[in-house]
């Protein structure tokens, strides 16, 4: 896809999936993606559609179309290697979760890292608590130029790191550090993919490692408990 920030780092017969989160970029899984090469893995950071781009790119997007580039990328990694794990963060886990339950010939494990079926997080502004509702003023057309706009810590303890994400989020270059906030027709749409996983949880056959941080600012624990 036009200025793609998908990386592949070629390693063993055994495939990692990587899957970044809503408004996020490949850029948040690539850490990840080298560890995971260094011991051995073949290792892919897919872009989600109508990511890296503008909000209008974004917005143009549904859930379907992001489990579809998901989808995609693993029938690409799986010709590739012998054995494939998806892991991914945020929503990008959720998606994780989905690939798992629909395709369960493909997925050999999974990686759940900061599962987010809700934003719930102790940083979250009530407001954004009532991000349910998002769906609704989608179908009526209410607030598709509105956006919840992140607030620090951004999920980062380190604060030398957390400048820098800052600064790449306020400079307009969503390909860096994704955007600076959340459009609430995407949120919507995140709310859709998570009612659509949801009651898909039982058909999750592959083994999953699940990673939630027990003061994540951004969901609670009580997202990684719908799937453990």
């Amino acid at each position: 896809m036009p200025g793609s920030q998908e990386f592949l780092f070629e390693g063993g017969r055994s495939g990692v999936l990587l899957i970044h989160g809503l408004t996020g970029t490949p850029m948040e899984m690539r850490l990840l993606g080298k560890g995971l090469a260094n011991a051995g893995f073949t290792v892919h950071g897919v872009q989600l559609p109508g990511h890296c781009g503008s909000v209008e790119e974004l917005v143009a997007t549904r859930w379907q179309d992001w489990y579809g580039g998901v989808e995609r990328a693993a029938e690409r990694l799986r010709a590739r290697v012998d054995t494939l794990f998806v892991g991914g963060l945020s929503m990008g886990a959720v998606l994780a979760l989905a690939l798992a339950a629909e395709r369960p010939e493909l997925v050999a494990g999974v990686g759940v890292y900061g599962a987010t079926f809700r934003y719930d997080g102790w940083n979250i502004p009530a407001m954004a608590k009532l991000s349910f509702l998002l769906p609704l003023f989608k179908r009526l057309g209410i607030g598709r130029n509105r956006m919840f706009m992140e607030e620090p810590p951004y999920g980062l303890r380190d604060e030398r790191i957390r400048a820098q994400v800052s600064a790449s989020m306020l400079s307009g270059d969503s390909a860096a550090a994704g955007l600076p906030g959340n459009p609430w027709p995407a949120l919507a749409e995140m709310h859709g993919l998570a009612a659509w996983v949801k009651p898909r949880l039982p058909k999750v056959v592959a083994p999953c490692l699940i990673a939630h941080a027990r003061e994540d600012d951004i969901a609670s624990l009580d997202n990684a408990r719908l799937v453990a």
